[in-house]
């Protein structure tokens, strides 16, 4: 095994061993499929149904419930991979195992049926379980012998992550919107395909590393964890034991139980109205009462297995719990960009750009798109001279994979640089009613040829954009439109394909197909719409500007303690759903916010993300005892999915919560509440390091 490290250490690219550019590009092709999908799914399922590019006209509540499930249970199934790992397949046949599975998920959420999605989605969960944790269980046993380079490694490594992240968000965001939501699924799929084939063909270069399961879980464990005098037990290793007795196992096995049986029944009961829980008392309804009976199942499960510990390492234990506490809080507001901020981007955000704005943001856009290629191409050139008479095939699969982005950024690039606008007229019907305040409703919903026996007092002529790339529109020309969003505020051009697609769609819904009979009145040029997913990939836009940025801030002086790093996070994260509901504030009917306002959120969301979400997992090696660890780092994850499903259940109240109030009322929601946990974890900041006991 050392032999096999040593031979890493001798082909090294920027200063590291070639195997960590094999497994930043597996890495990246992963999180590529994984975020291209995740930016798609609720847009897809709230879509309407009669529509430009057609979705399933979900309820944001349904599409919440299913995506709050899929994303909890991503966190949890890596517990069990990681063990499956270390007891039978080892690290490599895992990450490969996993890469397969996602594959196949993706290929089955490329049908578009309902009982293919649920199957892809099961498949992307269980692959991620087998994948997630065993690449960067390869990364650590890489760096065995070199621990002082493992955070620099670590670092190049998570660049990979987000590059992922960012190209999938962008491409397969891009597709899906501009073609249709199959061939987004899809080349999140083929990339996820190459991915694992490069990283199956790279053998050659590491040996026996991560081959084999491990014999011995290694973890960093911070001095003196125990206190000043501990006490030698009988396995020698300075920890009092502290078995797992058999209550302890039963109420594990009851709390797993419950957790995945409410994850599982949330969005069934919901989206097919079958309830495992079907009986209720007072105002909560059956899945409230198992829920809260599970929850103090669960804190009666850890405060008595942290009780039976020393001083020293149950006060640490507390403070973990604490933090973890608080960890919920950021995930459930941060994790909105998955849900409510997508429904808010595609039917709230001015995404029409003119004139100079749009000349910009092409350039911008350029420059996001080609730069980051460059310099990820440039470092798949250095990997293919250190490696490639030792794995010819990986890196021959790598150029093809960086071959087809090159060719799907350049063919987005060009289609958008080459979309031509025309203002266009169309007639409406135009209604007015009275709420039941007593308000002014006025509705204008285009007027469709099966409109008979309509008041023609109430026909108005309205006017709209469209555009369609390397489209030649003419002055008075009758042109064929649909609506592309829920509210029929934004339409799209349909060409012959397009049109009799519309017909057909219609047909089988047994619905109004939605076509509108247009006139083109003005040539517009220069004019381009910003893609919904485009702004999702801000996150790790502003990730990479920014990281080092923190690292060195943490590296100074002036590196705050871990409380008020949660309490940065939090406030900050508040702050940008703070300039949301400003943003938001008085809008109504098809008024739309100017989109700074959401840029500025993910500014504000990121920088956030920078202060909290890189202390965590850091402080589980340093805070509990070896014997305790697994345990931990599944209450880790634990508290990040409930976060998770947190955050989707109450995004997918969007709708409603905007309906009874209003949308700046919404984000008023996830602006109180971090900022009120954030100052509440800076005051308890003594207590916490009293805690600790010197643990910083």
């Amino acid at each position: 095994m050392n032999n096999d490290i040593e031979n890493l250490f001798k082909d090294k690219v920027l200063g590291h061993p070639a195997g960590l550019f094999v497994l930043f590009f597996t890495e990246m092709w992963e999180r590529f499929s994984f975020y291209g999908m995740r930016v798609l799914l609720v847009n897809f399922l709230t879509m309407a149904a009669v529509g430009y590019n057609p979705g399933w006209e979900w309820t944001a509540s349904n599409a919440g419930a299913l995506f709050g499930t899929y994303a909890g249970l991503l966190y949890l199934t890596p517990i069990l991979g990681g063990i499956i790992a270390d007891k039978l397949t080892g690290y490599r046949w895992a990450v490969v195992i996993g890469a397969l599975i996602m594959t196949l998920g993706h290929a089955s959420m490329a049908m578009e049926t309902e009982a293919s999605l649920y199957i892809g989605l099961a498949l992307l969960v269980i692959g991620t379980g087998f994948f997630k944790p065993n690449i960067t269980s390869i990364i650590s046993g890489m760096y065995k012998n070199s621990p002082e380079k493992k955070d620099g490694a670590y670092t190049i490594f998570y660049m990979g992550v987000n590059a992922g992240a960012f190209f999938g968000m962008m491409l397969c965001g891009y597709l899906a919107e501009r073609v249709g939501w199959s061939w987004g699924f899809g080349l999140a799929g083929i990339f996820m395909l190459l991915g694992t084939i490069q990283f199956w063909l790279s053998k050659p270069l590491f040996g026996k590393l991560g081959a084999k399961p491990s014999e011995i879980y290694e973890v960093e464990i911070a001095n003196d964890l125990n206190g000043e005098n501990p006490k030698e037990n009988d396995d020698g290793d300075n920890e009092p034991d502290n078995p797992f007795t058999i209550l302890d196992k039963v109420l594990i096995a009851i709390c797993s139980v419950i957790g995945l049986t409410y994850l599982i029944n949330d969005p069934m009961s919901k989206i097919a109205g079958i309830d495992l829980f079907p009986f209720s008392f007072g105002e909560l309804s059956g899945q409230s009462i198992v829920v809260i009976f599970g929850l103090i199942l669960f804190l009666f499960l850890a405060i008595g297995r942290i009780l039976r510990y020393t001083k020293v390492v149950r006060d640490r234990m507390f403070a973990f719990i604490i933090f973890a506490f608080f960890t919920v809080f950021f995930w459930l507001s941060f994790e909105q960009g998955a849900s409510s901020l997508v429904i808010f981007a595609r039917d709230n955000v001015n995404r029409l750009l003119s004139g100079g704005a749009a000349t910009a943001f092409n350039v911008v856009n350029l420059l996001l798109t080609v730069v980051p290629l460059l310099i990820i191409s440039y470092v798949l050139f250095l990997l293919w001279k250190k490696t490639f008479k030792k794995i010819p095939g990986s890196n021959i699969v790598l150029a093809i994979c960086f071959i087809g982005m090159w060719g799907v950024a350049g063919w987005m690039l060009n289609r958008d640089y080459n979309t031509n606008a025309a203002e266009v007229s169309y007639s409406a019907v135009k209604t007015v009613s009275i709420d039941e305040h007593g308000k002014e409703i006025i509705s204008i919903v285009p007027y469709l040829k099966s409109n008979i026996e309509i008041d023609q007092s109430k026909i108005v002529e309205v006017k709209t954009t469209i555009n369609k790339p390397f489209a030649e529109f003419k002055v008075g020309e009758k042109v064929n439109i649909i609506s592309k969003n829920r509210d029929g505020t934004e339409f799209g051009y349909l060409d012959a394909e397009g049109l009799q697609k519309a017909i057909a769609n219609g047909e089988q819904l047994g619905r109004e197909n939605g076509i509108v009979e247009a006139t083109v009145t003005r040539l517009k040029d220069n004019e381009v719409e910003i893609t919904v997913s485009w702004f999702s990939i801000l996150n790790s836009f502003f990730i990479i500007a920014f990281a080092s940025l923190f690292s060195k801030w943490w590296e100074s002086k002036y590196n705050p303690s871990v409380a008020a790093k949660y309490a940065l996070g939090l406030i900050i994260m508040g702050l940008g759903f703070g300039l949301l509901a400003f943003g938001a504030n008085g809008i109504a009917g098809g008024m739309k916010v100017s989109m700074i306002w959401l840029i500025l959120a993910y500014l504000f969301h990121t920088l956030g993300e920078l202060c909290l979400s890189p202390v965590g997992l850091s402080y589980v090696s340093k805070l509990v005892p070896a014997k305790m660890i697994a345990l931990m780092f599944g209450m880790w994850y634990l508290a990040i999915a409930i976060g998770n499903k947190l955050a989707a259940v109450l995004g997918g109240e969007i709708e409603n919560i905007t309906e009874k109030y209003s949308l700046s009322t919404f984000f008023l929601i996830f602006t109180i509440v971090p900022i009120v946990a954030g100052i509440l974890v800076y005051l308890l900041n003594p207590f916490l390091k009293k805690l600790m006991h010197g643990v910083k």
